[in-house]
């Protein structure tokens, strides 16, 4: 009876051994493994740990970039095991390769990146996952699910929101509009165009004319102004961010249409952002895309501090700013 008791416990020690190691080293796509999280990261060595992140930048040409690096930036500050180091790859999709290649050399324990492109990053996000380095991917997504956790808003419900705004507010009547997109080949340009086709569908408007303007305010200013001599009935314009917004404005003023509709995208609470541009009354309205920063350090604490599971997906909130709750979001945006 004792030998078979004895045995009975060697065997549940060896199960238990199994799952603790299991739990350590499973990857999302192994056989078995929970699609639905990724699991706690193998660097992770708890608070007594020192850990360094990796974090890409497609560009810090947008203003939006800018200020993702910023959250990123204050919120690892409140990570004392966190070291991070930053690199922006100036919209240079082979840059942004290269880039990443030196954070594995240089041994990170987590990348962070926002793709400039998608296809084109997919490979070297893939080749660090593939390696055990738990990958966040912000805002722009790469091809595939070789990453641990996507944090971004979903850019196809705000374009939709966007095209009900157009067809609810602007042009109730139906219209002509032309759009100002962003870079071909990162996901919210294709995302917010497909989004804001859905929101108008069977309400009389029509998207007469687009062109790419790479997420630019001086792009966005150059294309605005040839679409609005291309289609000067245009009726109104929707941009894909803010800073091609504010280029389009000028570019509306210089052709004598200083009144015409234009709705963009971000809104991003600082003085020179898309909330002060719908309040100063530049902006029809805009909407709010956070930068996923603070949720990216969140999760990368989860992850290397707290050997948690952080989910695959993380959708953040949207909102519709315009010129009558403005001030009012602005406010409670710079009180968080």
């Amino acid at each position: 009876m004792s030998g078979i008791i004895r045995g009975g416990a060697v065997l549940a020690g060896l199960a238990l051994v199994s799952a603790v190691t299991a739990c350590g080293t499973t990857h999302e796509n192994a056989p078995g493994a929970s699609s639905g999280t990724a699991p706690a990261a193998k660097q992770c060595h708890g608070p007594s740990g020192k850990y360094k992140i990796g974090m890409s930048q497609a560009n810090l040409a947008e203003p939006y970039r800018v200020r993702m690096d910023d959250d990123v930036r204050k919120a690892a500050a409140g990570v004392p095991q966190f070291t991070v180091s930053y690199a922006d790859a100036a919209q240079d999709n082979a840059k942004q390769v290269e880039q990443v290649n030196t954070f594995l050399t240089q041994g990170i324990d987590l990348l962070i990146i926002s793709p400039n492109e998608a296809t084109p990053l997919t490979s070297v996000v893939k080749k660090a996952y593939d390696q055990g380095i738990p990958v966040l991917v912000l805002d722009r997504k790469v091809d595939g699910d070789g990453y641990t956790s996507f944090i971004g808003a979903d850019n196809v419900d705000i374009g939709r929101q966007a095209g009900k705004f157009f067809a609810e507010k602007l042009l109730p009547h139906g219209g002509k509009v032309v759009e100002v997109k962003g870079l071909a080949g990162s996901t919210p340009a294709k995302e917010r165009s497909d989004g804001f086709n859905q929101g108008i569908t069977d309400r009389n408007i029509t998207v007469v004319g687009s062109a790419d303007a790479d997420w630019l305010r001086d792009k966005g200013q150059q294309q605005a102004d040839a679409l609005l001599k291309a289609h000067p009935d245009a009726q109104a314009m929707f941009s894909e961010n803010d800073p091609m917004a504010e280029g389009a404005r000028i570019a509306a003023q210089n052709a004598g249409r200083a009144d015409l509709p234009i709705v963009g995208i971000d809104g991003l609470p600082v003085p020179e952002g898309g909330i002060k541009a719908v309040e100063a009354g530049r902006l029809s309205a805009t909407f709010i895309y956070p930068t996923g920063g603070k949720e990216a350090v969140a999760a990368a604490k989860k992850l290397l501090v707290d050997c948690q599971t952080v989910p695959k997906t993380q959708t953040l909130p949207t909102r519709l700013v315009t010129r009558d709750n403005a001030a009012q979001v602005y406010a409670e945006l710079n009180r968080s």
